[in-house]
This record gives structure tokens, sequence and C-alpha cells, in this order.
């Protein structure tokens, strides 16, 4: 069954609790709540008597060769156990060394070397979780010459190691596409169907001759499209729509979701009428 979500951000705390607003679930970025107290916390619980959650981070770092902060899995865990979300996502990168956070989603060479790292790490956060972590693809700019698979081969190897879940941004998938003159209709055939636990929707900055992915867009229609391939090949995925900067009315948001339900109820009546 189809479900559709928004990510919680600050500017609209109080629109979701004064008015029960048309979602179904909502998304926190975990990094925001991994704290001992405080106005975050407080308005997070009286939020989360309302609405469902999924949580979401940045800096787990599946992708480092140090393997993972025990510290910040220990509070992701905590915050998990208070949270009870129905899944808990990082990205597929590396985001720091030697303890030192370099707060951007760094990609990975698509090497066996990279695979036995990244699956090390990931079922030490299955383990410690206690469930399946669901990792999303990223933007890249930059490809490695070292590379010996594409990146839809290195995630399929990835959920069959360790039974992990996939977060498809499609955003990304367009972005990344467009940079490195692959297609991304070639990357949704090569990932798992059954291992799709979520989509994301978002916007990006065109530059002519590349683009940025920086979420504080509107949709473009050329990820719309996307999507409506993603629909037809997967079928009924959670999705939502994510904003990091800019972020408008929640007005705003909601009418891009809306879109989102439309494409989605068109394509699922189309394969029921085939």
């Amino acid at each position: 069954m189809f479900s559709f979500g928004l990510g919680l951000r600050t500017q609209h705390y109080h629109d979701f609790l004064n008015t029960q607003q048309p979602v179904d679930w909502l998304e926190i970025l975990s990094d925001n709540y991994m704290v001992d107290g405080g106005k975050p916390l407080m308005m997070l619980d009286k939020i989360r008597e309302r609405y469902p959650m999924v949580m979401h981070g940045v800096s787990l770092s599946v992708g480092s060769v140090n393997g993972l902060d025990t510290s910040y899995l220990k509070k992701l865990k905590a915050l998990e156990q208070r949270v009870q979300p129905m899944w808990v996502s990082d990205h597929l990168c590396w985001s720091g060394v030697h303890g030192r956070k370099m707060h951007d989603l760094l990609p990975l060479p698509f090497t066996h070397e990279a695979l036995e790292v990244v699956s090390r790490n990931i079922h030490q956060a299955q383990n410690a979780l206690q469930r399946p972590l669901v990792l999303e693809n990223v933007s890249s700019y930059l490809e490695f010459e070292s590379s010996e698979m594409y990146e839809w081969e290195f995630l399929s190897a990835l959920c069959r190691s360790t039974g992990c879940k996939l977060l498809l941004d499609i955003n990304n998938i367009y972005v990344s596409a467009f940079n490195h003159g692959f297609s991304a209709d070639d990357y949704m055939q090569g990932v798992p169907a059954e291992s799709i636990a979520q989509f994301h929707l978002a916007g990006h900055q065109n530059n002519g001759d590349h683009l940025i992915d920086t979420h504080d867009h509107p949709v473009c229609d050329g990820v719309w499209e996307l999507y409506r391939k993603a629909v037809k090949h997967f079928g009924p995925i959670p999705t939502m729509i994510e904003r990091d900067d800019n972020i408008p009315p929640l007005e705003d948001l909601l009418s891009e979701l809306d879109i989102a339900r439309g494409i989605a109820s068109e394509v699922i009546n189309q394969r029921v009428a085939s």
C-alpha cells in the first residue's frame, strides 16, 4: 500500500501540532535529536504522539575503514528506542575518518574491497539496532577510476550480503545519471525491487553541464517523470518530499506531495486496468 510523508523541519513544528496534516508519516533527521533533553526532543515527543515516524541519519558513515563510531551508534539506538520508527536509514557514503567529521556525504569507490568494508559496518549497525538498516544512494559529481562495478551492482551486492534495505532517492539517481552519463533506467532495473523500502523526491540546482544536489528547490519535471517510471517498476513504495534548505510554507510541500499521490494513483490504476 502506498503511503506519503514529509520531512519534519523546525519551521513546521507548530503546523503539525496545531492541525492534523494530510501525511501518513514524518521523517526526522536523527542527528538533530541525538541530544540529552531540550526543546527539540520535547517537540519530537509531542509530534510523535500524532504521527508515525521514520528516522534518517547523515553521520553513520558506513563507508568508514575505521568502522562505525560506537558512541554515535549508541546514541542512535537510544533515539530509535524512544521514537520506535517504522525504519531507520542513512546514506551509502563515508563522512569522516580518525574521529573527524567532514559534514558531507562523500562517495565511495565501487570496489570489492569497499563492499567488504561497508558490509562489515552494516552488520555492526544492524546488530546494534536489531533491525535492517535502510541505505540511501547519494548524488555524486566525480567517479573513481578504481571502481569495479556500477553503483546499482554495488547496492545489490550489499542487499544480498547483509539483508539491508534501500532508500532510493529519485532525485539523486537523476542527478548522478546526468553528471556521469549513465542510464537512470538501467539503475532502477539493476537494484532488487524486493529491497526498496522508501523513495525520496527532491529538487536540485541545474548548472547547465552538471547538476548539484541541493534539496532546496521544488521537484523538477525530469524527476517527476523518473518517479513515474519508478512506480511502474517497483510498485507502491512509501514516498516523501525532502526539502533541506529554502524551506517553504508547509502548504507548498503538501501540494508537491499531492503531485506524487496523483502520479502514483494514475500509474497503479493503469496497471490494474491492463
